[in-house]
Formats: C-alpha cells, sequence, structure tokens
C-alpha cells in the first residue's frame, strides 16, 4: 500500500466492527485499554481471525511495568504460538530490564518462537516492539536493538505521554529508522493532531478511536459491572481518521 495507514486498537467484537467499518488498515487486538491493553481472551482472538483486515495481537500479560518473570515471559510466549495458530498477522511485544533498557534476551527468546510458530503455520508473523519503548533512556540506541532483534516496527509516541507532545524525536526516529523498520505512531492520535505527525515523514498511526458513550442500563453501574462512562471504538471516527490518510496516499 502506497501512503500512510491506520491501525485501530480494539479491546471487543464491537469495535472489531467498528475497525472494518470504518475503513481501518489493520487491527490490534487487545483487552482493557483503560491499563493501555492486555493480552486479550482466546475466543476474541479466534473471532478477530476472522476479520477481514490484518490482525496483529498484543501479548502483554499484565498491567504495570515491562519487567517480566519466568511464568510471564512463558505466558508471552504461549500468546504468541496462539496468534500464530489463529492465523493472525502478527504480535505486539515488548519487555525491559529493571533499569529501562530494553530485555533483548527475553524479547530475542519471543522474535524467535514467533519465527518458528508462524513458519510452522505457514504465514511469518509480523513483529511489532510496544511502547515499552517509550520508557527506555536512550531512544535511537534502542531503535538500533529493535533492528537488530528483527522487528518489523515499532510502535511509539517518541518517549512522551503523548506523540503530538513528541515531534522532534518522532521525526528523528523516523529519519533513523529509514527503510530499516517502521515507525508507528500511537498514543493521542486524533483529526486535529493526524496532520502535525504527517509532517514528521511517518507512515503508519495507531489510534483507538474511542468515544464517551453513558452506560446503557445505571443498575449495571451502580453494581459494578460496568463503568459509568464507556469508551467504545467508533466507527464514524475511524472513518475520520482513515479519509485523511487516503488523501495522502499516491
Amino acid at each position: 500500500m502506497n501512503g500512510p495507514l491506520l491501525e485501530v486498537c480494539v479491546e471487543d467484537a464491537r469495535g472489531i466492527a467498528a475497525a472494518v467499518a470504518g475503513g481501518a488498515d489493520r487491527i490490534e487486538l487487545c483487552a482493557a485499554l483503560d491499563l493501555g491493553g492486555l493480552t486479550p481472551p482466546a475466543s476474541l482472538v479466534r473471532a478477530a481471525a476472522q476479520a477481514p483486515l490484518p490482525v496483529h495481537l498484543l501479548a502483554r500479560p499484565r498491567a504495570g511495568g515491562f519487567a517480566y518473570d519466568v511464568a510471564e515471559r512463558a505466558l508471552v510466549a504461549e500468546d504468541i504460538r496462539t496468534a500464530a495458530d489463529a492465523g493472525l498477522a502478527g504480535v505486539v511485544i515488548g519487555a525491559s530490564r529493571d533499569d529501562g533498557r530494553l530485555d533483548i534476551d527475553t524479547l530475542a527468546d519471543w522474535v524467535a518462537v514467533a519465527r518458528e510458530r508462524g513458519t510452522a503455520r505457514g504465514h511469518p508473523l509480523s513483529l511489532t516492539l510496544h511502547r515499552a519503548f517509550d520508557l527506555v533512556p536512550d531512544l535511537p540506541r534502542a531503535l538500533e536493538d529493535a533492528v537488530a532483534l528483527g522487528f518489523d516496527r515499532i510502535l511509539t509516541s517518541g518517549g512522551a505521554p503523548h506523540v503530538a507532545d513528541a515531534l522532534p524525536m518522532l521525526a528523528r526516529l523516523v529519519a533513523q529508522a529509514g527503510e530499516r523498520i517502521t515507525i508507528l505512531a500511537g498514543s493521542g492520535v486524533s483529526a486535529a493532531t493526524l496532520p502535525a505527525l504527517l509532517s514528521t515523514g511517518v507512515r503508519e498511526v495507531h489510534a483507538s478511536c474511542r468515544t464517551a458513550v453513558p452506560a446503557g442500563d445505571p443498575a449495571l453501574a451502580r453494581f459494578g459491572f460496568s463503568a459509568t462512562i464507556e469508551r467504545r471504538t467508533d466507527a464514524t471516527t475511524v472513518g475520520e481518521l482513515a479519509a485523511i490518510l487516503r488523501s495522502q496516499r499516491a
């Protein structure tokens, strides 16, 4: 595809349908978006595999930081196998050391699992390094680590909570990456911020495209079964971003 593309992160079946209806180019599948995203249930993985778009699975076993113990590393490896077995297009992974640097050994192990299982299933998995990258002490150096590990892209906000606040770093990363690895810009992407993001040369953007919706049944919120205000993937918002990106395509 020529020109920038849109990845929409979703957490349920309604989100998948909204991303497809709005014209997204790719889906990142997760759960618990309000926590930055966690590994989704296997039932949702199987449902997402039927979508007419490439789907990448976020493998993150818990909320919080990205330094994982042996048991947690095993869970991520199994999530990678689940993605390959379901026929998904890719996985989104990341791990850190206690000092914030990328955990190269753990990531290398997971990349090997992805390569082996994807090859065995006849469809190599695309590999995205997630926003654990944004917490490293030296982003340009970590980019080189990601290239050496064999990642296809890095999901990043340029080291800031919101990508629009880190445009100079984002542009620097895009230039450094060249054709070796793709920079996927995410966090705070909207129709308002998109033109500035595209000016950095970024060719892929990542957004949740969620809107606030009042809980349909107040009793559900009163009993703690839902939030008072829910945030749902909105097909119209997806369509707005998709239209801007399509206008930039050759």
